[in-house]
């Protein structure tokens, strides 16, 4: 799921991780592996948001989603693995025009 830059400050707000910039040299190969997402990296690894089912929510969540694990002490190497959903929820708060 791509988000928003709205959507990233918040999510970067409430999770205490680091977004990836598309400009980011592992963004490409990441899209060719994950399909395309905003991509975050904190302590554990890499996470992406997928959204969850809200009918009738007043506001939009998403789930994060483990997709690879740092495997060095330096956090300078991920593993991947298959998705695991973290159990982790972002709520988005709407923004108003």
């Amino acid at each position: 799921m791509k988000l928003t830059s709205a959507q990233v400050k918040q999510t970067i707000t409430q999770l205490g991780a680091q977004v990836l910039p598309d400009e980011h040299p592992a963004v490409p190969q990441l899209n060719s592996m994950f399909g395309e997402h905003t991509f975050f990296v904190d302590e554990s690894g890499l996470k992406v948001l997928e959204p969850t089912p809200s009918p009738g929510a007043e506001r939009e969540t998403s789930e994060v989603v483990s997709l690879a694990d740092w495997s060095d002490a330096d956090l300078t190497r991920l593993t991947a693995h298959e998705p695991e959903p973290t159990g982790v929820i972002v709520v988005f708060e709407q923004m108003k025009h």
